[in-house]
């Protein structure tokens, strides 16, 4: 019988979520669930010097509204806690301790200095620093000794040449590293705190991790954690090695640099579903040309042998157009009480609020669109008679004129106001009348009410929507802008 898989999303509270680490959340949820096991949340806050306040109930919150529901963590316990690395130290020391022991490891009691002058050797020569560690020929009796005491000192990890350091990643397949270029890095500070590389070992253990997914930039480093693994006789988990997130070629998307987090991408109107679908595409690629994704459709087609070696360029049109798929595909009474809330901060005019959500649905791509879009609603702006000109509606501040003069008396004598059938049958009876073709008429109109070259709706939608008094008052305004404009 084959071990439960069990994938696990170490993220450090740092800040906001980063697209890049929520992919990788989301893969390893997928790895996970496609295969009928567990997803592990582990904060790991060891760094404390980077920790930001708030920033562990961004990663709740980030993976509640998206639908990563994880199976342990912090917050809902469950049988390896505790999960927050800074609870877990006493018991790095004590592994770190058995490695020595092992002949894994061995204590350091170098001065920066010393270290310092072989840097600065290395860079006189040219050649890549790695630390030539001249403790790890002490004996262990002798290290012990001076540990008693009161020495400072690190624990290092011990690479003897000629090891072997080979292994098999998921999507990169066979990876070759020589040992005799790996660095023996610190596993334990001179403050007792363990470095974020062997705490991840040892957790990963403990909490029986069976697929460690993270970015490529550790292939080369993995040798160094599986000779660890083997020093303790331990089972060394499977690999998942995923090529990063990319924002043009040649340029990593980066909190650093000011990129999107998914929060940012949230405030700017996009859907936390439509977010993740996105980024799920991101070096993966189903086996069809389906795109658009359910999470349970996702876990149900995801397979690890479809993660491409390739960088993803995050591409923020094909988010904007997916994002515009989801919201066209609620019901009209969905996206109503999407929007509602935008809807009232912008308009307060007293108007139909579902009328607007039903023209805007077809219209806009994202939610922080919609302010903008319903702006004239409550004021008319300023606007140029030169937009009563238009080449493809044939129309002339001479025909706008007519045509609103038409519009305004037809409109004046309407007393049912209820229902927009009847103001569209009372305004495409006139293009007839006036021998003109429809955009002659309905062009001039959704000018004077709405003074925007675009606008959600077309003429017939938005008078219903403004109402008669208001209709009637801006199509007043509109000819007497174009009456100004012909005495001049």
């Amino acid at each position: 019988m084959s071990k439960k898989v069990r994938t696990r999303f170490a993220p450090s509270p740092t800040g906001y979520m980063h697209i890049g680490n929520l992919r990788t959340a989301l893969f390893e949820y997928l790895i996970a669930k496609h295969e009928g096991g567990d997803f592990i949340l582990r904060i790991e806050d060891t760094d404390q010097g980077r920790l930001v306040e708030g920033a562990t109930d961004i990663i709740y919150d980030t993976l509640k509204a998206v639908g990563l529901q994880h199976d342990e963590g912090p917050d809902i316990g469950g049988d390896h806690g505790p999960y927050v690395q800074s609870q877990r130290l006493p018991m790095y020391k004590k592994y770190a301790e058995e490695l020595v022991e092992l002949g894994g490891a061995h204590y350091c009691f170098c001065s920066e200095e010393e270290i310092e002058r072989q840097r600065k050797e290395a860079e006189s020569l040219g050649i890549s620093f790695k630390y030539d560690d001249p403790c790890k020929h002490i004996s262990l009796e002798e290290a012990k000794a001076r540990v008693a005491a009161g020495e400072p000192y690190v624990i290092r990890q011990t690479i003897k040449n000629n090891q072997e350091t080979y292994f098999d990643d998921e999507v990169y397949g066979r990876i070759e590293v020589d040992s005799d270029v790996l660095d023996e890095q610190i596993l334990i500070k001179s403050d007792g705190f363990p470095t974020y590389n062997f705490a991840n070992i040892i957790d990963d253990h403990q909490m029986e991790i069976t697929h460690v997914v993270r970015g490529n930039e550790y292939l080369s480093s993995t040798p160094k954690y599986n000779l660890i693994y083997q020093a303790y006789g331990w089972n060394i988990p499977t690999y998942v090695h995923v090529p990063p997130v990319m924002k043009d070629e040649h340029h990593k998307l980066s909190k650093r640099n000011g990129d999107a987090s998914f929060q940012d991408l949230v405030a700017k109107g996009y859907l936390p579903q439509a977010i993740l679908n996105y980024i799920a595409l991101l070096g993966w690629s189903p086996e069809s040309d389906q795109e658009i994704y359910t999470l349970e459709e996702l876990i149900q087609v995801f397979n690890i042998a479809r993660i491409s070696k390739s960088p993803a360029i995050f591409d923020i049109d094909k988010l904007t157009w997916m994002n515009g798929v989801y919201l066209r595909n609620m019901s009209v009474e969905e996206f109503h009480a999407l929007i509602l809330p935008i809807l009232q901060k912008s308009i307060h005019r007293k108007v139909d609020l579902m009328a607007v959500a039903r023209i805007l649905q077809p219209r806009i791509d994202i939610l922080s669109q919609i302010e903008e879009s319903v702006d004239f609603i409550d004021e008319l702006p300023e606007y140029d008679c030169q937009m009563y000109i238009h080449k493809k509606m044939k129309t002339t501040p001479e025909i706008s004129l007519k045509a609103l003069e038409a519009a305004r008396a037809a409109l004046a004598d309407l007393e049912d106001w209820s229902s927009e059938e009847t103001i569209h049958e009372l305004l495409l009876s006139l293009p007839k009348q006036l021998e003109m073709k429809n955009g002659q008429v309905l062009w001039p109109i959704r000018t004077a009410i709405t003074g925007k070259q675009f606008t959600p709706g077309g003429a017939i939608e938005l008078t219903y929507i403004l109402g008669k008094e208001e209709v009637l008052a801006r199509i007043d305004n509109g000819i007497a802008k174009l009456k100004a404009e012909g005495n001049n």
